[in-house]
């Protein structure tokens, strides 16, 4: 009986760990289809920044952006970082104006710049 019993504590301990990466849901999105097209990548911005509506999509990565922001994306995924690179390099390069509000309201005194940008810059 105390080994069941001692079998499930540790079932609910490994349950309730906190996950080691974030959900895998929207790891097939296309972020370079959202980068080529310059409307659809102003709407994302705008939801990001509370200027407007989101999809599915946006409301879930708006949640992830400002602890993967300060961990320099530690809880994503290999294709998650691959897809965080391509959509800032797309503000970075075709919005900019828009990449330094988000940059001022995630970031507003810089502090995670530096780390961020190297994450950025890493293969």
């Amino acid at each position: 009986m105390k080994t069941i019993v001692a079998l499930c504590a540790l079932v609910a301990v490994a349950l309730a760990r906190p996950e080691d990466t974030y959900s895998t849901a929207f790891d097939s999105f296309n972020a370079q289809e959202l980068v080529d097209n310059i409307r659809l990548l102003k709407n994302y911005g705008k939801c990001f920044l509370d200027q407007g509506p989101c999809t599915p999509e946006g409301s879930d990565f708006k949640k992830k952006i400002p602890e993967a922001l300060k961990t320099d994306c530690g809880k994503c995924t290999p294709k998650q970082r691959e897809l965080i690179k391509t959509v800032v390099h797309g503000f970075q390069s075709k919005l900019p104006d828009m990449w330094a509000e988000l940059v001022k309201k995630h970031d507003p005194e810089g502090q995670y710049t530096e780390s961020f940008d190297a994450f950025l810059n890493s293969k």
